[in-house]
């Protein structure tokens, strides 16, 4: 098929993170296979063993006021039921079930999309853990240019007082001597 039947990006969106797994919701997929929710769901209940709970699932209550407040759907009127959500594996094992040529190049498309969606996550994933060792490095490499300054800012600060010369310094060809100031920490003596 040189078309595509299904534009990726409108599969992508479709895609949601519930319960820490990357679903499709019963309505979306079927909207996307061109059947009404109703049947979809019956073709799933006529096989329910090939839909174990890692394949699907049932949304609680909470997630689907979520869902609705999220999408901005009304309360009023519409389903009667709880949704189900289909994993990857879920979605793949419903091609079997609806036995349509639709249903075959939709699932198709829905596994690039799955497959494009978990190849995105693993970049993340790696770029974030070298964003982590980068930011590690950076913060020893902080440590180590503040010791640094600090060192340099000792280096460049002058000294306290300048320290009186101790001793006596003889001058010229006479044998008198002369005294130098000492500094106040020494207790000063006094010569005849």
């Amino acid at each position: 098929m040189t078309k595509q039947l299904i534009p990726q990006a409108i599969i992508e969106k479709k895609i949601l993170m519930i319960q820490g797994h990357k679903v499709m919701l019963d309505k979306d997929l079927a909207e996307l296979y061109g059947v009404k929710t109703k049947m979809l769901n019956r073709a799933v209940k006529r096989n329910i063993q090939r839909f174990p709970e890692d394949f699907m699932f049932r949304l609680t209550k909470q997630e689907t006021e979520n869902l609705r407040f999220h999408f901005g759907t009304s309360s009023w009127g519409g389903r009667r039921y709880l949704p189900y959500a289909f994993t990857e594996q879920g979605v793949a094992m419903l091609s079997s079930v609806l036995n349509s040529e639709r249903a075959i190049h939709v699932n198709i498309a829905i596994m690039r999309a799955f497959v494009k969606l978990r190849r995105i996550l693993s970049t993340h994933k790696e770029l974030a853990g070298k964003l982590k060792e980068l930011e590690r490095k950076i913060a020893k490499h902080d440590e180590e240019i503040q010791t640094i300054f600090e060192a340099i800012r000792q280096l460049m600060a002058p000294p306290d007082k300048p320290k009186g010369k101790i001793g006596f310094v003889r001058e010229g060809s006479n044998a008198s001597f002369k005294r130098y100031k000492r500094s106040k920490r020494t207790k000063r003596h006094k010569y005849p």
